[in-house]
């Protein structure tokens, strides 16, 4: 039988929640706690019973809610046994994925804008070693990655969906990405094989 939340657990949810909802729909500067509490369904001062203010909120939402879950969730399931099929299947899968859910993708840009990334270090270390354990699939003897860092190998990753959302999101008609899983093709090209032509 599976547990149920107390009270204080179902209300401190019904907080991250609708603070969630705020943050995604108007940013987190424009977000009161006044609205939080409102969305909630809970008194102003109840809040405080759960948590220190409206970063300690933000920073609970980021961890739970970034789109990096989702990212890494992807990478672990993707198939491939090369490097390269391994990447591009899981580039298409993850377009599809986010494409779907363009709140995920506002949390993470409402981190950069407006917390100028501060929380990126913490969620870094998050992922990393994580990630880690995918590349073991492709660092064994006879290996198909160049000798690399492991981290440049990741952020190098991670910049291809940046580099294509933020694109996208310029872009695109109504400011958000596409789920055409196609349309990552040339950036997963370039982090695969750089931009020079083989010699």
């Amino acid at each position: 039988m599976p547990e149920t939340q107390s009270k204080g657990e179902r209300t401190r949810q019904a907080i991250l929640e609708a603070a969630y909802s705020l943050f995604v729909e108007q940013g987190y500067h424009a977000t009161s706690m006044r609205q939080i509490a409102r969305g909630a369904g809970v008194a102003l001062g109840g809040i405080y019973n759960h948590f220190t203010g409206k970063e300690q909120i933000f920073d609970q939402v980021l961890l739970e809610k970034h789109p990096y879950h989702q990212v890494l969730a992807i990478l672990q399931s993707a198939p491939g046994d090369s490097m390269e099929a391994f990447t591009r299947n899981a580039a298409r899968t993850a377009v599809i994925v986010l494409g779907r859910r363009p709140d995920f993708l506002k949390l993470a840009f409402i981190e950069l804008s407006e917390f100028k990334g501060a929380h990126a270090a913490r969620l870094f270390h998050t992922i990393f070693p994580q990630f880690l354990l995918l590349l073991q699939r492709f660092s064994q003897p006879q290996g198909q990655l160049r000798e690399l860092q492991p981290q440049v190998i990741l952020l190098s990753f991670l910049s291809v969906f940046f580099a294509f959302y933020l694109t996208e999101a310029v872009f695109h008609s109504d400011g958000f990405p596409t789920s055409d899983s196609s349309s990552i093709e040339p950036y997963v090209d370039v982090f695969l094989h750089g931009i020079l032509k083989a010699e």
